[in-house]
């Protein structure tokens, strides 16, 4: 009898286990939008308000960027603003330019992003590799620089 009533007892919280639902997290996440005038902002605030796993968010239409917070999934979100507003709705492309080691290279700088900031280049290996060069990289690079005034002694 005793075997049984343990059987039974892990067969039901086998049962509960895969019955329960896995816990959203609470996320942050960065969104751009283009927000020319008031209409529009009020356009993406509504479409917002009206998702219910969004906890929060701020919007800031000069540069066209929208933060969310809530229980929600980065994919989810972007098709369910993009369906509601009409407008294209992407991730936020761009990280503070402190972030990446060399900014101004070719392939990060954007002259679109907002003052202080970058294209995240660091995250695509195929983006901008000077963006990304190491200390040896930069080290031989730098050796036969125009701005190297050793460069002739080398060559």
């Amino acid at each position: 009898m005793g075997v049984i009533r343990v059987k039974e007892f892990v067969k039901e919280l086998w049962a509960e286990k895969r019955n329960r639902k896995k816990l959203k997290q609470l996320k942050t996440i960065d969104l751009k939008i283009t927000m020319d005038c008031e209409g529009c902002e009020r356009k993406v605030r509504k479409a917002l308000e009206g998702i219910k796993d969004v906890s929060s968010f701020e919007l800031n239409p000069k540069q066209k960027k929208v933060s969310v917070t809530g229980y929600i999934e980065q994919d989810k979100l972007i098709k369910r603003l993009a369906h509601k507003t009409g407008k294209k709705v992407e991730p936020w492309p761009y990280v503070p330019y402190e972030v990446v080691p060399h900014p101004y290279a070719p392939g990060a700088y954007d002259k679109k992003a907002p003052p202080g900031y970058v294209k995240n280049v660091l995250d695509d290996p195929d983006a901008a590799p000077l963006a990304r060069a190491n200390s040896l990289e930069e080290k031989y690079s730098s050796a036969f620089s125009d701005e190297n005034p050793n460069a002739c002694v080398i060559m």
